[in-house]
This record gives structure tokens, C-alpha cells and sequence, in this order.
């Protein structure tokens, strides 16, 4: 029952064939054998049993509140939750309990949702790995699954598994690892440059991040207003389409959503792709790119052309600035959302009493880690008077180029462009902290922060397992607001390449239901 997907055990709960507080029970279970994996902060389990019980009660009335009642799901620790601590994974935050729900959690216990708990992050949200945090890196369940097992051989007789896991990616990490282990059937993340698709790509998960504006941002702690959006990380590309319905439309308490009413969808089953135009960006062969990942992208690709659809190579030529440009006004917003974090109002607050001054300095000091530090610093440095137009002003005409680059494309009649969502498959955590959180983020985010910019649709989809039998996706990225042709084209996609099912002794134990295995990696 854990590896069904959102409908089926919806399903299962109207036709009584499992109970909310058994399936909470189950989940929690799991999350306490796959603790090594350093998923969660915060496991909140007597509310979930509460609100597994209230939900149970609806069922045996025949009032559910919908489709997600009774679903066990997790939160990042970046989005407000009432009555359950919000840590962002800082010293700065620790122990802070937010008087109020973000509204994307507001929307999900509405609907009947069992709130599990809160899933590690990078400190604030700042990085690609999931490693930065002050709870400690999160392993990626792939670690430790058969596939990965049988193909890594370790160096030494000494070397074992502690010393060979890999990371999930980020800086939703937690999340994708919680989504990937089944101990939730959906999770939420956010994405700024990339954290909810670069992590689902890496932990073989789908990762949903939606257009600019279709979701609600109150209740998400800001990293960069103007491009952080609520990301969806589910086991399949339909959950994905379940949740953003349920999530999705205006909120009065955000003025950047859109006005008119969203209408939730079913996705179609796609027959047909001989009127799809599918893009392949140039640009996105980029440095560093593995010739694995290039190869799986070269044989997508050919599956559409194969399939009748049109595929047209595309340029986006200001791309290659894309990066720099990105973390220009990512560090600028970044220095303005910190200032918040003072010692004043919430959060840490240094015992240092010299005065105001030597207070400030105090906690921002034990509060931030190295890698938010450096972020203000360089953000403050961007808007200083004297170099607010060479930086910053000129980073926002960058990302006017970037956002009409898309724009033409689209308009030339491309519908979907199909590009790498990550460089390479998921490196092992002794070898990702060889490199600085800056150089890593440059890296990591290259493939995926300028849909951010340019506020659109994308997703990345699970693909095949590299030859370390480690997850790879690809990512499809759509035109503005066309979240269900996007989503449409990709369950077209994952149906075809069948990606295989992580096999994890853990779940196996716990899972004591009749499973069929999908067939194994068909597509690689």
C-alpha cells in the first residue's frame, strides 16, 4: 500500500480496505527505520495520528473531505506551520513556532491531508545538495537500494556503505528522499534556482516546480521573492497533477498569484504526439555535462521523433549568462529577505548586551551559517550605491533577454522544450564537499534556474538508472500557465520509459502487501 499512488490509496480508504490511522501508523514506522537518512527535522506524530483519527471518522461518515483525505504527506521546514517548529535547518530558527499555516499547508489540511512532519533542507534553502544544513546532510535513499549495491563495488575491503552513500540533491532533499523512501505519498518543496527539480531528478522522483504565481507563496520563508515558487515532489507525474490542483489558484494574502480561478485536472492519456513540436535547446549541452546524461537526453528525444512528434533544435542564446546573472539577484533579494532575522522579533537572539549594534552582529554571527553569510555579503555588495546599475540593474535587463529568449521560442511554435534537468547522476557526499556551496550551486543550478527566471512551468521526470544504478531525469519545460499540456507530455513520457521501482529492504519489510515490480530500467 505505500507504493500506491495518490488515487489508488484513495481509493483503498473509500473502500474501507485500509484505514488513515493504519496507514499513518505504517508511514511512521518507516520513517523511524529509514531514520539514517536524515530526512526529517521534525516528525509530528501525535497531530498526524490526530488528524489520521478525524479523517477516519469522515470515511465512516461517507463524508471525505476529497481526494487527499487520509494522505500521509510532508512539508520542507522552510514553509510556516502552525503549532510545529519551522527551522529552515538554522541556528536562527531553532525552536521558533509560527502562529500561522503558510496557505499551501492551510490548503493541504483542509482537504484532509495528515500533516507527517517537516523534511530537511540546506540552511534557508541556500544550496544543491542537502548537505548544509545544521541537522546534518540527508542520504539518498538510492543509497541503499539493490540497484546501487549491486553496481558499486566498494575500494577497499573497509570502505562500506557509510562512506559511499550519495546525496539527494537540493535544497529540497529532504523532501525528495521522504517522497523516494515511501514514508509520505507527496511532499512539498520550494524552488528558486532549481531545489525541487534538481533533488527529484537525483532521487528518482517527480518534481513539479509551476508557473510564477500559480501557487501561493504566503507562509514560505523567502529566499528570492521574484522567482521562489512551492514546488510538488511526488512518485508519479498524475499525483503530481492531483496536488497542484488541490494547491493551486488566487490567495489574497499574495498579491504576485493570479486573479481568475484555477480549474484542477485529469490528465489525459496521450495517444497521439504527432501535433507535439518538442524543443531541444542548444545551450543546454553545457559544460560539464556527463556523456551518459547526454545520451539518455539524445534518446528521448528519438522516442517523440519516433512517436510522430515534430523535434526542432532551438536556441535560447542568453542562457550562458544566465547563471551569473542569477546569482546576482539571487544574492541582492537574498541580503533583503535576511535582514528580518535581527534578534528582535523571533528567532535567536545573542546574549551579547554591549548595545543594539554589537546584539545585531552577535546573532547574525551564531545565527547564519558560512554559506548564508557570504550570500548577504555579496547581495549587499551588488546593491551598494555605486554598484546598484552595473550589477543589479544590469542583471534584471539580463533577465528581460532570458524570459523574451523563452518567449520566441515558444512563439515559434515550439510546445514543450525537453532538456537535462542535472549534469550528472547523484556524486557521493565525500566527494560533493570537496567544492564550496557557491561553486556547487553554480553548477548544480545551471540546467534549471532559468525557468525561475523566466517564471515558467517545469518538471523533471525520472528517466533511467546510470550505470552506478543511481536515478537520472530529464526535464520538460512548458509555456506559461499550461501546466496540464506540460504535465500531459510528461505522463506520456513517463509511461513510456517505465522507470524502475527503488528496491530498499526497509520497505520491503514494511510493505507486506502483494507488490508487481515494474519491469526493470527499459529505457537506458
Amino acid at each position: 500500500m505505500l507504493r500506491a499512488s495518490l488515487r489508488q490509496v484513495s481509493a483503498a480508504l473509500k473502500e474501507g480496505r485500509v484505514a488513515p490511522t493504519e496507514l499513518c501508523q505504517r508511514c511512521l514506522a518507516l520513517i523511524k527505520s529509514t531514520k539514517f537518512l536524515n530526512a526529517y527535522i521534525t516528525v509530528a506524530e501525535e497531530t498526524a495520528l490526530k488528524q489520521a483519527e478525524e479523517s477516519e471518522e469522515r470515511y465512516k461518515r461517507g463524508q471525505p473531505l476529497g481526494i487527499l483525505d487520509g494522505i500521509p504527506i510532508a512539508v520542507k521546514d522552510n514553509f510556516n506551520t502552525a503549532g510545529i517548529e519551522t527551522t529552515c535547518a538554522s541556528n536562527m530558527l531553532k525552536g521558533y513556532i509560527s502562529p500561522y499555516n503558510a496557505t499551501v499547508v492551510q490548503k493541504l489540511l483542509d482537504q484532509g491531508a495528515v500533516l507527517l512532519g517537516k523534511t530537511n533542507l540546506d540552511e534557508f534553502a541556500m544550496g544543491s545538495g542537502s548537505t548544509d544544513g545544521v541537522f546534518g546532510p540527508v542520504r539518498n535513499p538510492w543509497s541503499y537500494s539493490k540497484q546501487y549495491k549491486e553496481k558499486s563495488v566498494p575500494k577497499s575491503h573497509s570502505e562500506d556503505e557509510e562512506s559511499n552513500w550519495v546525496i539527494t540533491g537540493g535544497s529540497s532533499g529532504g523532501s525528495a528522499a521522504a517522497v523516494s523512501s515511501f514514508t509520505c505519498f507527496a511532499a512539498l518543496g520550494s524552488d528558486t534556482g532549481g531545489s525541487t527539480r534538481n533533488p527529484a531528478a537525483h532521487c528518482g522522483v517527480v518534481g513539479l516546480k509551476p508557473t510564477y504565481g500559480l501557487i501561493s507563496r504566503h507562509g514560505l520563508i523567502p529566499l528570492v521573492n521574484s522567482m521562489d515558487v512551492p514546488g510538488i515532489l511526488t512518485r508519479s507525474v498524475d499525483d503530481a497533477a492531483v496536488l497542484l490542483g488541490s494547491l493551486a489558484g488566487h490567495d489574497p494574502k499574495d498579491s504576485t498569484t493570479i486573479q481568475d480561478d484555477f480549474k484542477p485536472f485529469e490528465l489525459p492519456n496521450l495517444t497521439d504526439v504527432s501535433k507535439l513540436s518538442i524543443g531541444i535547446p542548444k545551450e543546454y549541452h553545457a559544460p560539464g555535462l556527463s556523456s551518459e546524461i547526454l545520451a539518455l537526453w539524445s534518446k528521448a528525444a528519438d522516442l517523440f521523433k519516433n512517436a510522430g512528434a515534430k523535434v526542432v533544435e532551438v536556441s535560447l542564446p542568453h542562457t550562458p549568462y544566465s547563471i551569473v546573472c542569477y546569482h546576482v539577484l539571487c544574492t541582492a533579494e537574498v541580503a533583503s529577505n535576511m535582514a528580518r532575522f535581527d534578534g528582535l522579533e523571533y528567532g535567536h537572539r545573542s546574549d551579547m548586551k554591549d548595545s543594539t549594534e554589537s546584539m545585531y552582529a552577535a546573532t547574525r554571527r551564531e545565527g547564519f551559517n558560512d554559506v548564508v553569510r557570504g550570500r548577504i555579503l555579496s547581495g549587499n555588495y551588488f546593491l551598494l550605491k555605486q554598484n546598484y546599475e552595473k550589477y543589479f540593474v544590469k542583471a534584471q535587463k539580463v533577465r528581460r533577454l532570458i524570459a523574451n529568449d523563452f518567449v520566441k521560442v515558444f512563439r515559434s511554435g515550439v510546445d514543450i522544450l525537453l532538456t537535462p534537468t542535472t549534469l550528472s547522476d547523484a556524486v557521493p557526499y565525500t566527494e560533493f564537499i570537496q567544492e564550496d556551496n557557491r561553486t556547487r550551486s553554480a553548477q548544480d543550478d545551471i540546467l534549471t534556474q532559468a525557468a525561475n527566471m523566466a517564471g515558467l512551468p517545469a518538471i523533471s521526470v525520472p528517466t533511467a538508472l546510470s550505470e552506478r544504478g543511481l536515478p537520472v531525469g530529464l526535464q520538460f519545460i512548458g509555456r506559461s500557465f499550461q501546466e496540464k499540456q506540460l504535465l500531459t507530455v510528461a505522463k506520456w513520457f513517463e509511461k513510456q520509459v517505465q522507470f524502475p521501482v527503488i528496491q530498499l529492504e526497509e520497505v520491503e519489510r514494511h510493505d507486506s502487501d502483494v507488490f508487481q515490480h515494474q519491469k526493470s530500467a527499459s529505457f537506458s
